[in-house]
């Protein structure tokens, strides 16, 4: 089968979208929290294939190369730029690799940047940077043939705009999704719907969100990007319970928490309490897709096992479907006729 553009995908049904490498790499032990850079794409390759690998058969139509924090300060900041281009490039290898495994249709892949953290709007010099820094890893892409690139995370409009220019001067289809803190309008003024409708003015493929927020406190923008823009709509929130009044992951209570944290909230290590479990999260993908949401994931924190009841509440079946949860034999809780009834009679005392 010849591999579809996700243009094509989009217009023919619902795309899934799999991010969550940079915690699952942590809880894996390949990558340091607080810095937060994806080295794993050199120093342990064949882990990266194997996250990129997991994420795919849970249902992801795409392979994000992992290069989210790959950009020229983050490298600065661990003293290693050197290091920024092939970083870049062999994460991008990694991803095409995995990418022709899929055994149905090649999956997407998809080049990746993201929040510099640099961004000033009142000083044109830091604008200058961050245009560059998108530049060169947007030029990497292209040189690698990427699908289309993931512009993510952004909190500041204009940051998202100078992505999505640097993205156009390619001539690659672009998605780009912002990140909502606490203020509930992004740093420089803007609503998130303002925002969207610009970009996709600005020739965006998909507009939407991704981060900071988990689906409660995400889904209610979501519904007035989608009547605020008329193409296709991106929802990628982090699996944790955040609410009206912890309306991101950044400074989420764990109320039951006995022992001193290293850090004064539960981010980015403690948060292990504060999951949605994969039904909720199948709940609001359901929600999601309904008021026309096309591009539909998760983001940091998400598992596999997440990613795939996700996709399977939109109608997806994913190439590990075949190991969704099935209770009918367990020893305890099933209802096969050949289990011992002693035993299942016991479950109400277990």
């Amino acid at each position: 089968m010849t591999k579809r553009s996700l243009e094509e995908r989009l217009k023919q049904g619902t795309v899934i979208a799999g991010e969550g490498y940079l915690f699952e790499l942590e809880r894996r032990g390949y990558l340091q929290a607080g810095s937060f850079v994806p080295e794993v794409a050199l120093d342990n390759p064949e882990t990266l294939k194997a996250v990129y690998r997991d994420y795919m058969k849970a249902g992801s139509d795409v392979v994000l190369a992992f290069t989210y924090n790959a950009h020229r300060e983050k490298m600065r900041i661990i003293g290693k730029e050197d290091l920024l281009e092939p970083l870049n490039r062999n994460a991008i290898k990694l991803a095409k690799e995995v990418a022709k495994e899929h055994p149905v249709e090649e999956a997407l892949v998809a080049g990746n940047i993201s929040n510099t953290n640099i961004f000033n709007p009142e000083d044109q010099e830091s604008k200058d940077k961050v245009r560059a820094m998108f530049n060169e890893m947007v030029s990497w892409c292209k040189d690698e043939d990427v699908d289309y690139i993931n512009g993510e995370t952004f909190y500041y409009h204009e940051e998202a705009l100078i992505a999505l220019e640097e993205i156009k001067k390619y001539d690659l289809p672009a998605v780009i999704t912002l990140g909502l803190m606490g203020e509930n309008i992004l740093r420089d003024g803007y609503t998130v719907e303002e925002s969207c409708k610009i970009l996709e003015d600005n020739g965006a493929l998909v507009v939407g969100m991704n981060c900071f927020r988990g689906p409660d406190t995400m889904q209610p923008y979501l519904e007035k990007i989608r009547e605020s823009v008329d193409g296709y709509v991106g929802a990628l929130p982090i699996p944790y319970r955040t609410t009206e009044e912890n309306p991101t992951f950044f400074n989420l209570p764990d109320g039951g928490c006995s022992c001193h944290l290293p850090t004064e909230t539960t981010f980015p290590t403690s948060l292990d309490p504060l999951y949605h479990n994969r039904y909720e999260l199948a709940e609001w993908a359901k929600k999601a897709h309904s008021i026309g949401v096309n591009y539909i994931g998760l983001c940091c924190g998400a598992s596999p096992a997440m990613l795939r009841a996700v996709a399977e509440a939109v109608g997806i079946e994913t190439i590990n479907s075949k190991y969704s949860p099935d209770m009918h034999k367990h020893f305890l809780f099933g209802e096969d006729e050949t289990l011992q009834e002693h035993i299942t009679e016991y479950k109400t005392k277990a």
